[in-house]
């Protein structure tokens, strides 16, 4: 499967993550797409490095002023002599003003994260930037092929909403992907995100819209984060309702039932008619992931592969969470191998 991954993701080096009390080495670290890329090595898989595409597919799903942001944003911080990396201490809250953009740095940081955990470091805006031309060469690839293609995304994208960033993630390649490939004609994308965490900002994006179904199997937000979105209730709005689909599974889900959620999945797909599918692959529903709680085995992600092919859709793969447990690479590349197993 032609794979895409630029060295620039690593760019982004952060040191520290709020996890649990404690200032933590972060999970979403460089060592993943190591990992990820020897697995691939061993396959025999041929990795290239994506073309620049600047911003234009960044502002088609993003808020200007959001971009402008992370883009200053390291520099701006450390002009106020902080000798630590940048994490939101405060937000606009319920009982507080959303409608302003303050000038300091610390409020605006408050204003365009998501969550604490994510810090902004040096280098942060171009991982980004690299992050998003794998998912658009991939999505490239497939468009002009119509072959499957898989983007080794790093930072990851999908709680990255219009205008707010968190979760590991700053630019949403999965919704830049599928825009890219409604800008190239295709009439209605799919986007399957099968990461243990529900993918917010694709959902946040595409929620009044109709040209892009939306599908999330994801641990149960009563207890799983990201909380406050993710629930079965919540599908899309106004010429988006019935184009968002979510699957809220509890800790410790079987395999079968996870199936079963993901075949209704698929079936939704085939009956929007939809004529691309976008892969959020996340392989954090393996049983060893350290920030997970879902219960897949090594052979289960063939099977996934296979059951993702069986959908008979040009199909886009773009990488998503999966931590730095030793299993990441040959989860991901038994993704990759039931499916073209299953397409022959």
């Amino acid at each position: 499967m032609r794979t895409f991954f630029s060295e620039d993701s690593r760019r982004r080096q952060a040191r520290s993550e709020l996890h649990d009390g404690a200032l933590v080495a972060p999970f979403e670290c460089p060592e993943r797409m190591d990992l990820v890329l020897s697995a691939l090595n061993q396959a025999g898989v041929e990795v290239q490095a994506p073309k620049e595409y600047g911003l234009a597919p960044v502002l088609a799903v993003h808020d200007a002023g959001y971009v402008a942001f992370l883009e200053t944003c390291w520099q701006a911080w450390q002009s106020t002599g902080r000798q630590g990396e940048a994490i939101p201490n405060i937000w606009p809250a319920r009982t507080m003003r959303g409608d302003r953009i303050p000038q300091s740095v610390s409020g605006q940081l408050g204003y365009y994260a998501l969550a604490a955990e994510t810090s902004i470091t040096e280098g942060t805006f171009a991982a980004a930037m690299a992050s998003k031309n794998t998912a658009l060469a991939a999505v490239e690839h497939t468009l002009a092929s119509g072959e499957p293609a898989f983007g080794l995304c790093r930072p990851p994208g999908h709680h990255a909403a219009m205008d707010q960033f968190g979760g590991y993630c700053f630019f949403n390649n999965a919704a830049i992907a599928a825009q890219h490939a409604l800008n190239a004609g295709k009439r209605r994308v799919a986007v399957l995100d099968v990461d243990f965490h529900h993918g917010n900002g694709t959902q946040q994006i595409f929620y009044r819209r109709a040209d892009v179904l939306f599908a999330s199997l994801h641990g149960d937000p009563d207890v799983t984060f990201p909380y406050f979105s993710g629930y079965a209730d919540e599908t899309g709005e106004g010429p988006g309702a019935g184009f968002n689909v979510n699957y809220p599974l509890p800790p410790g889900t079987s395999v079968a039932t996870w199936m079963a959620a993901l075949d209704d999945a698929l079936a939704r797909i085939q009956q929007a008619e939809c004529d691309l599918l976008v892969v959020s692959l996340g392989v954090d529903i393996f049983e060893g992931d350290p920030i997970s709680a879902f219960t897949f085995q090594h052979a289960d992600f063939i099977t996934l592969g296979k059951r993702l092919a069986d959908a008979g859709l040009p199909s886009v793969f773009l990488m998503e969470g999966g931590y730095a447990v030793e299993d990441i690479g040959v989860n991901v590349v038994n993704v990759l191998q039931g499916f073209q197993q299953a397409r022959g």
